[in-house]
């Protein structure tokens, strides 16, 4: 069970200027001649290393960990238990609940409950004009959702898998994005759009891919990543109530991951990280699933005599540089561990902020362990080699902080 960390504040109607800025403690520079701090990635191997035969308690297809603390202890603890697409519905339906003018479409959303079960019965609450099935035309209900947030309504629109929706680029990038600011702000587009992504097991290259970089490059649009039960929920009722659009990246292997919630209703902050361990000697960046191999590595590290830092980013776009930057100036080392692609992915524009505002604090150049620039293999074994695994996130740590 993963564990919770509830944000210490909440989320309404986020704006694109609601960063604080002035938190953001940017570092005194000194000689940039004194230290050096350059990006450079280390690409997963398609043979096995040594280190990963020595760590042995490594969990090397690691989706989800247990929490340590008891099965009794954690039946007395308040609150209830959900499956992370059951909190998704939950968030969700408690929007629909709140406010009339909330609704989704997408494909089989309606009375089939969606491909992974996000929409499960809501057609049968709020009838079929809210829970609105479409054709196989991402194009059309992208723009037809895109059209609804422009005369008042907060649509959710659902891509069967995350990869189906570059058939909706166009209208993502020219009209989801931008209309707020080509029209002088006449239109807002407070809309959601969600689905799965990621590599799952043995889905094949087309259904396997992280497009968070693709989307990532798009002006005027929000990215966050949910990873808990949790988060889940908290980011898809912030991604509702928020007067941007909002793009929620779920992961295909996440679903079934179960935690208890609170009773009580809460909200994420869109724009900010979570801080999932504390410590002391490097500083550990991720995302998404990425979170539980980190996490699988920490153990092993922690074993080994390291103390390091573990950071779920969450939000993809803006970064929380306030929650990143103090890290940095305390570990003085980075290693960020993503599933997105090598080339252009996000470590690659984390690195770019982290050098620009924190390069002074850096001793050892930033580190990227992220997938292989190559279609996702179907053999399960050769899809393994292409992501990064528990154990090569300790080798880089290890060599990090000799």
């Amino acid at each position: 069970m993963a564990t919770v960390f509830q944000s210490p504040g909440t989320a309404t109607a986020l704006s694109s200027n609601s960063f604080d800025s002035t938190k953001l403690l940017v570092p005194s520079r000194r000689s940039l001649s004194e230290r050096k701090a350059s990006f450079f990635c280390v690409r997963s191997e398609m043979k096995p290393t040594p280190i990963a035969r020595r760590a042995d308690n490594l969990v090397v297809n690691a989706v989800a960990t247990k929490a340590d603390s008891s099965a009794s202890s954690t039946a007395s603890k308040p609150g209830h238990e959900l499956l992370l697409f059951e909190a998704l519905r939950e968030g969700l339906e408690e929007e629909m609940d709140r406010d009339p003018t909330v609704c989704v479409m997408g494909e089989d959303v309606g009375h089939y409950g969606g491909s992974y079960k996000v929409t499960r019965g809501l057609a049968e609450k709020y009838g079929d004009l809210r829970v609105l099935d479409t054709p196989i035309a991402e194009n059309s209900f992208t723009g037809m959702g895109i059209g609804a947030a422009m005369t008042g309504l907060r649509p959710i629109v659902e891509g069967m898998n995350m990869g189906f929706l570059l058939l909706a680029f166009n209208q993502i990038s020219n009209n989801c994005g931008m209309l707020h600011y080509t029209s002088g702000g006449q239109f807002k587009i407070p809309i959601v759009i969600r689905g799965p992504g990621g590599v799952g097991r043995q889905l094949g290259a087309e259904h396997s891919q992280r497009l968070e970089s693709y989307f990532q490059s798009i002006p005027g649009i929000q990215m966050v990543a949910c990873s808990t039960p949790y988060n889940a929920k908290g980011l898809m009722k912030a991604a509702i109530r928020s007067e941007n659009p909002v793009i929620l990246f779920e992961h295909v292997l996440l679903y079934n991951l179960k935690e208890r919630i609170p009773d009580e209703e809460y909200i994420c902050n869109l724009e900010e990280a979570e801080m999932v361990r504390p410590g002391e000697h490097i500083t550990i960046l991720t995302y998404s699933r990425m979170r539980y191999h980190v996490m699988q590595a920490a153990k092993t590290l922690v074993n080994k005599g390291y103390d390091p830092e573990v950071i779920d980013i969450r939000s993809l776009k803006p970064f929380d540089l306030y929650t990143i930057g103090n890290s940095v100036k305390k570990t003085h080392r980075v290693l960020i561990v993503e599933e997105c692609m090598r080339t252009g992915g996000i470590g690659a524009s984390l690195t770019s902020a982290i050098n620009e505002n924190f390069h002074d604090y850096l001793d050892a150049p930033i580190v990227c362990l992220s997938s292989q620039d190559v279609p996702t293999p179907y053999a399960g074994t050769l899809e393994e080699w292409t992501v990064v695994q528990p154990a090569q996130i300790v080798t880089a740590v290890e060599q990090f902080c000799q």
